[in-house]
């Protein structure tokens, strides 16, 4: 699907939603592409996921660098889609987890030295979270091949959120604004905080 169609996809699931929004970068915007809404449809989800896997083999495989062996997600929000570009790439899935302010890897898993990752996440803004993930990968002895997002934010022009290639299926130039500059917060209009960074982990499952 172009990225055209996957908007469309978004706004039929409810995903593309308008309002006065607090991202996970604090800062707002008008615009919000909720993820989960999608991913909430498995045969969807499978599409999307195939498609995003599709475009990092071409990328990161077809020049003869080696296969991908583990796909890793921060959690929450990067866990699914993690979990449908791994299937397609017919390789590992993992996520990290923010525990006191800092990811880590739980629940067993762990990253063989020269271990060849992608990480994929679903909506990438400032990219916080992907780059911790990414140094999480190479403090554990990874090798990290590049990056890969459904969704790459951007308030005036892509700006790649790590130092390794950043692929993305739907670029969408929404614009973001400091608290102290918020047009909607002007306007007195009341801020929603869609985003999974505000939803807490259980320790264990």
């Amino acid at each position: 699907m172009a990225s055209s169609e996957l908007i469309k996809v978004f706004s039929d699931c409810g995903g593309l939603l308008k309002g006065h929004f607090g991202l996970t970068s604090g800062r707002h915007s008008s615009i919000y592409l909720q993820c989960a809404l999608v991913l909430q449809y498995p045969d969807i989800a499978r599409r999307i996921g195939i498609q995003l896997a599709d475009l990092a083999r071409e990328t990161f495989v077809g020049a003869g660098q080696g296969e991908i062996d583990t796909v890793i997600s921060p959690a929450v929000g990067g866990i699914v889609i993690g979990q449908e570009v791994a299937a397609g790439l017919g390789a590992r899935a993992i996520f990290s987890e923010r525990v006191d302010g800092r990811m880590e890897l739980r629940r067993g898993f762990k990253i063989e030295e020269g271990e060849r990752l992608l990480a994929v996440e679903d909506v990438v803004t400032t990219g916080g979270s992907i780059r911790e993930t990414v140094e999480l990968a190479l403090e554990c002895g990874g090798t990290v091949v590049g990056t890969a997002s459904l969704v790459h934010r951007y308030t005036d022009k892509l700006v790649n959120p790590t130092n390794f290639p950043h692929l993305s299926l739907i670029p969408v130039h929404a614009p973001a604004y400091d608290p102290s500059d918020c047009p909607m917060c002007r306007e007195g209009n009341p801020l929603e905080k869609p985003g999974s960074r505000h939803l807490s982990v259980p320790k264990a499952l």
